[in-house]
């Protein structure tokens, strides 16, 4: 795979050293992708503030292109969604389906209301709360779902008035890039540009002098370091952090009707999913039933190569994710734990770890305090409700949960009590472009999605006339 390049004023835009990037079911690198200078940034930062005066100008413009730049999309879900499984892993089908659903996103955008809300009118005045445009917005994202998680950002940013400069994960550049060429072909120059490089250009961004605006999607550490980096100039912030999800069984569920649901819900992505089922916690009187159904579930499912039909899971991203996923395995069994179902790694070429379930497993254990972000699922005993609310919280992370059982208002209550952005009943990582998604403690601050989302991409102003 060759050809790829960077969008920067509208233009295709090499650079002047490339990186390599792996296939994760094969371990090998099968592309290079433009490494982009200092130089280059600055080029695209300039571009998107001089994009900007334009862009903020006109709302009816605005939103025809965001529509414009959806249909686009769906109509190059064939052709992006090869390049995205050869990079990222995950199978073709559900490739496709993200850029789609990408798509799907931005056609969200192009239609949501962008209000101005009367708050005096009277003899004296008429008020108005208006919503402006930032200016430039620095967007950062993650391997597991580059182009999703792209349009995530551009909708909103773009919608409000901003122009945006997109920097893709190192791991996974070229579908974004891709995305790149096809978007830069319906929207006009600047108002997107789309960068590559590995460190330090994450940094550089963030530091730089032009945005006003960074949102960021990754892991807790990273996010910390951005928001450190933004402080200085005062720039806004949204981070879209870890998490570490529980589920709680009640002991009224049925293990072989929440089984299937629960193991998507965890295992969705091959687990690399910032909202997937982290830990299950599960009472006494169910556990061997749950564990096992679990544990069947993740025998029967097909893991290989995404490239191939009837492949459900592909590899884990990348190696360094890999190995951290083979270590907190080990270190679990080490402790004590049971593998009820995999527990090793697949042997051939690639990173493919077998799908994991883990019994016999408690609090205090690596798998169970950390973020996994992988195919491995500890399931816990618990004897009291009280007590599994209390573990499923006693922890830094609150981005999701959920709660499985028959009384649909008796698992409602329970999932009010989990402090975390987001509480499925019956369900898990049931997302949409029109409902919030952020977290609680370090899983983030502010929210993606929904108006809140587009709130998030504006500064406040009051527009104060006197009445003549």
């Amino acid at each position: 795979m060759s050809d790829f390049t960077m969008t920067i004023a509208g233009e295709g835009v090499t650079a002047p050293g490339t990186f390599g990037v792996i296939n994760p079911a094969t371990g090998e690198e099968h592309a290079q992708a433009p490494n982009c200078s200092r130089e280059q940034l600055d080029e695209a930062m300039k571009a998107a503030a001089d994009a900007f005066t334009e862009w903020r100008r006109d709302e009816k413009a605005r939103r025809e292109a965001l529509l414009a730049a959806a249909n686009a999309l769906f109509g190059a879900a064939d052709e992006l969604a090869p390049v995205l499984t050869a990079e990222q892993g995950k199978p073709l089908a559900d490739a496709k389906m993200e850029i789609i659903g990408a798509g799907v996103w931005l056609k969200y955008f192009a239609e949501l209301e962008l209000p101005r809300e009367v708050i005096q009118d009277d003899d004296h005045a008429f008020v108005e709360v208006v919503r402006r445009p930032m200016g430039v917005v620095a967007a950062i994202t993650p391997w597991n779902f580059p182009v999703m998680l792209s349009c995530w950002k551009l909708g909103p940013a773009l919608l409000a008035g901003n122009t945006v400069v997109l920097k893709p994960s190192p791991y996974t550049p070229l579908a974004t890039l891709k995305m790149g060429e096809v978007l830069r072909a319906v929207l006009p120059p600047g108002v997107i540009n789309v960068i590559s490089g590995a460190d330090p250009l994450g940094a550089w961004m963030t530091e730089h002098p032009v945005p006003r605006k960074i949102s960021f999607t990754g892991s807790v550490p990273t996010g910390k370091k951005v928001a450190a980096a933004a402080a200085p100039d005062l720039k806004r912030v949204t981070l879209e952090l870890g998490g570490n999800d529980p589920a709680i069984v009640l002991d009224d569920a049925d293990p072989a009707a929440v089984a299937d649901r629960l193991f998507d819900g965890a295992f969705y992505n091959n687990g690399q999913t910032c909202a997937a089922v982290k830990r299950v916690y599960v009472p006494e009187r169910l556990y061997d039933d749950v564990v096992e159904a679990l544990a069947a579930k993740a025998r029967s499912v097909k893991v290989g190569n995404g490239m191939e039909e009837g492949v459900q899971y592909g590899p884990v991203q990348n190696k360094p994710q890999f190995e951290r996923v083979a270590e907190l395995v080990a270190d679990a069994v080490a402790a004590g734990a049971r593998p009820a179902a995999g527990g090793a790694p697949i042997d051939g070429p690639g990173y493919f770890y077998r799908p994991t379930i883990l019994a016999d497993v408690s609090d205090g254990t690596r798998i169970v305090d950390e973020e996994q972000f992988g195919p491995a699922l500890p399931v816990i005993k618990y004897s009291s409700l009280e007590d599994a609310i209390a573990r499923a919280n006693g922890t830094n992370f609150g981005l999701s949960g959920s709660v499985w059982g028959t009384d649909v208002d008796r698992a409602a209550e329970v999932a009010g009590r989990l402090e975390c952005g987001t509480a499925w009943v019956n369900t898990h990582v049931a997302l949409a472009p029109h409902q919030p998604f952020g977290g609680f403690k370090w899983s983030g601050l502010g929210v993606e999605n929904g108006p809140w989302g587009l709130y998030g991409f504006t500064e406040l102003q009051v527009l104060h006339r006197p009445k003549k």
